[in-house]
């Protein structure tokens, strides 16, 4: 029997699926991912009501949806949001979902659906701690959240959301400056009174999500020069940049003019002024300059929050999300690394390596953190081939959802993790190539350090204890005395032939020598 689970996101613009295979009992693996735009709230006089066409298009999505699913033989839940919740003939689409689909819809209220988001969110963006502010700008509603690790600390759910205030401001996409005012001021009517939880718990970070927010993110980038990124996860934007976006959006009069601005999906294009204008009042009345993208949300909370039923654990018992990041290189390496052991011990070795050389190399606990997880998964191109099996854990990292880091960080993961061994990084090497100087080096002094990591588990048996690192404040030599009660002749030899890069980055001759030699 399978043990992958599904969510499905029934939301007013539109219906998500999310396959995932449960990873021990401390998070997921996501499968496959599908997406329709069915407007279940469009024409619905304002929310109250879901017509013949849009409930005909929404069983039909999710009769779809429930084949994907049954595909994997996946356990599916079920959520429905603000359409479905405020509708007066909700049953009528909840008995044609279980009769005609097979699906039956979970209704959740405002304030689940903000625990929800608020448990997806903390899968995607590294928060260590803080208190943050959680903003998903939906169809029909916005849910806001305040929170501090697991605790949510206040929240609402407001009856603003892209598709219900199109509807009433912007029909059809068209916009003009006194249907904008008279729609921020509809908003701020309606979440004004949010402010005074803001100044009680006040946050560290606000994070945003939905479709909304990720079209923001794509626009931001594509008016910065469109750099190509794979994921927008953890993507940051100022308030600057969102009033530019903005700006940009209602200087276009019509749905079909805003459809050709960079970054925006054209089946977005009538309602994205609505969204845009959802956020950036909360900006302007919450005072957040700068927001945080996650592409983790409600349905991966409910996987979350299905997880943590199925193993009838609380969920401050089954994850640590103080460490979003750590657990995302985990489960690629328990998918991909034949020798586990051998890469933790690496990665030991070469965190001691960095701590020791830090007044050398002056980089800081970002850059540790890259060299970790780039040590942790040198080898999980293993999985596709052991010929030139470097350039295939640069492809491997570099296509996989590593949560909890950017677009930026995963290409310099992957890039570390792709000269731990063969050719040094060359300037004929385009993704290298397109780097700045600063990066550039980053990834020289951390993959010159897990080469000689490396070399030091030659044998694959983990019998290097420790290294010994001496230097003078002169440019003398780094001398690394290696540890061991088993002969290391090997280690050494393999260290040796590794070292150059490390020596040419940080201006020194490196010796190394087993102890008592």
């Amino acid at each position: 029997m399978s043990d992958a689970l599904g969510a499905l996101d029934i939301g007013t613009n539109s219906i998500h699926l999310v396959i995932a295979r449960p990873v021990g009992d401390t998070g997921f693996e996501i499968l496959t991912r599908e997406k329709e735009s069915v407007r279940l709230g469009h024409g619905g006089g304002d929310m109250k009501h879901l017509d013949t066409d849009a409930i005909d298009r929404g069983v039909a999505c999710l009769a779809r949806m429930a084949r994907i699913a049954e595909s994997f033989g996946a356990e599916v839940r079920a959520v429905a949001t603000s359409a479905t919740r405020e509708a007066t003939n909700a049953e009528e689409f909840i008995a044609r979902a279980r009769d005609e689909a097979g699906v039956d819809i979970e209704v959740v209220s405002g304030t689940e659906e903000a625990r929800l988001i608020h448990l997806g969110v903390l899968q995607a963006v590294p928060t260590h701690g803080q208190r943050v502010l959680v903003i998903d700008i939906g169809g029909g509603s916005t849910e806001v959240v305040i929170g501090e690790n697991f605790d949510v600390l206040a929240s609402r759910s407001f009856k603003v959301g892209a598709v219900r205030l199109t509807n009433r401001y912007f029909p059809g996409g068209e916009v003009t400056s006194s249907a904008v005012k008279r729609c921020r001021n509809d908003i701020l009517g309606v979440v004004s009174h949010f402010g005074r939880e803001i100044t009680r718990h006040g946050f560290d970070v606000a994070i945003v999500s939905s479709g909304t927010a990720e079209t923001i993110a794509k626009m931001v980038n594509a008016r910065n020069g469109d750099t190509g990124l794979l994921t927008y996860n953890c993507f940051e934007f100022s308030d600057r940049d969102l009033a530019a976006v903005l700006d940009e959006l209602t200087s276009h009069k019509t749905a079909k003019r805003r459809a050709s601005v960079p970054g925006l999906e054209s089946t977005r294009s009538d309602i994205i002024v609505a969204g845009v204008l959802i956020l950036d009042t909360l900006a302007r009345h919450y005072g957040i300059t700068r927001f945080v993208y996650s592409e983790h949300a409600l349905r991966e909370g409910v996987l979350l929050d299905s997880i943590s039923r199925r193993h009838d654990q609380p969920l401050g018992e089954l994850h640590h999300l103080r460490d979003v990041a750590r657990r995302g290189v985990a489960r690629l390496m328990e998918r991909c690394d034949e020798d586990p052991a051998h890469s933790e011990h690496v990665a030991a070795l070469a965190l001691g390596l960095f701590d020791d050389l830090a007044p050398l190399h002056a980089l800081g606990e970002v850059e540790r953190g890259y060299l970790e997880a780039g040590a942790l998964l040198a080898n999980v191109g293993l999985v596709v081939s052991h010929s030139k099996h470097h350039l295939h854990t640069y492809y491997v990292i570099r296509n996989s959802e590593l949560a909890g880091f950017t677009d930026a960080e995963i290409e310099t993961v992957a890039l570390v993790a792709r000269y731990h061994r063969k050719s040094r990084p060359k300037v004929s090497h385009q993704p290298y190539a397109s780097l700045p100087e600063r990066s550039q080096r980053t990834i020289r002094v951390l993959a010159g350090i897990l080469r000689v990591a490396i070399g030091l588990d030659r044998s694959h048996d983990q019998r290097v204890n420790g290294i010994d690192v001496n230097y003078d404040d002169d440019d003398g030599s780094i001398e690394l005395t290696v540890v061991a009660k088993d002969d290391v002749d090997l280690e050494v030899y393999a260290a040796r032939q590794r070292c150059d890069l490390l020596a040419e980055e940080l201006g020194r001759e490196v010796v190394i020598e087993a102890a008592g030699v």
